[in-house]
């Protein structure tokens, strides 16, 4: 199979796949989506997010701010503790008063990649998946943001459902991205409109770090992007990727979710 989750059921985690009445794991029982705890599809190492990588979201963020286009990929690192799954849930902070999705390709390497060119680049990349990468305007500032407040939220960083391999895939630079807000597109763009591909991003970080099967790359949003609220049912989209729901609540809902992950030893 090409198209793979990771999901915990019954404690214990399994390898899932996808089947015409919901999933079916690696021994052959098939489950509803909604009867199973999902992870995200890759056991993550380094996540790798790109700020500002689509030109159209760069406008939209310099109504606010005094920004422009760089030459240079704007990159940050994300923390383990702010991925989550597939139909898990996101803190909306009570004190936060614009906080918005951001649908993305997420990239997953699969071979060591150190100093590649961008020519040879694709054969290190294993597969694709979707992201949602949450942000909190309250706090975004200038060319050295985004800060930790603004992307580094305990479960603000959705991946999955599946992880596509990279053969499923003809053209990654020619997917369709969108995101639905309670059913209503609210963001639509595509991979074409990328200001570093991915190529080119491979290239810019082997050239002085060592990439490592499971890092993972977010290739950053189109404009485009609402304000959220608590209780918004919010779905990010890639064309060929795969389809990431992901619900938004308070703070008192996210802190009862999080203790029952812990309780059954499911990781956030």
């Amino acid at each position: 199979m090409t198209r793979t989750a990771r999901v915990a059921y019954a404690g214990a985690i399994h390898t899932a796949f996808p089947h015409d009445d919901g999933i079916r794991l690696a021994d052959g029982r098939v489950l509803a989506e909604s009867a199973v705890t999902w992870l995200t599809p890759v056991e993550a190492g380094t996540v790798l997010a790109l700020g500002l990588n689509y030109a159209d979201h760069v406008k939209e963020l310099a109504r606010e701010l005094t920004i422009t286009a760089k030459d240079e990929p704007l990159v940050f690192l994300k923390g383990p503790g702010t991925l989550l799954g597939h139909r898990g849930y996101t803190r909306r902070p009570a004190d936060v008063t614009f906080m918005h999705y951001e649908c993305e390709l997420a990239v997953v390497i699969g071979r060591t990649a150190r100093k590649v060119k961008a020519a040879n680049a694709m054969q290190h990349v294993a597969g694709y998946t979707v992201c949602n990468d949450y942000a909190f305007r309250d706090y975004l500032e200038n060319w050295y943001r985004p800060n930790m407040r603004v992307k580094n939220r305990d479960g603000a960083t959705v991946l999955g459902p599946w992880l596509v391999s990279a053969d499923e895939v003809a053209d990654p630079h020619a997917l369709e991205l969108a995101t639905y807000v309670n059913g209503t597109r609210r963001q639509h763009g595509s991979t074409a409109n990328m200001v570093n591909d991915i190529p080119a991003l491979i290239e810019y970080l082997s050239d002085f770090m060592t990439l490592q099967p499971g890092d993972v790359i977010l290739t950053g949003t189109p404009d485009g992007v609402v304000n959220v609220q608590a209780g918004d049912e919010i779905v990010c989209e890639v064309t060929g990727i795969g389809r990431l729901l992901n619900t938004i609540v308070d703070d008192s809902s996210f802190l009862s979710t999080q203790q029952f992950q812990s309780a059954i030893g499911v990781p956030a």
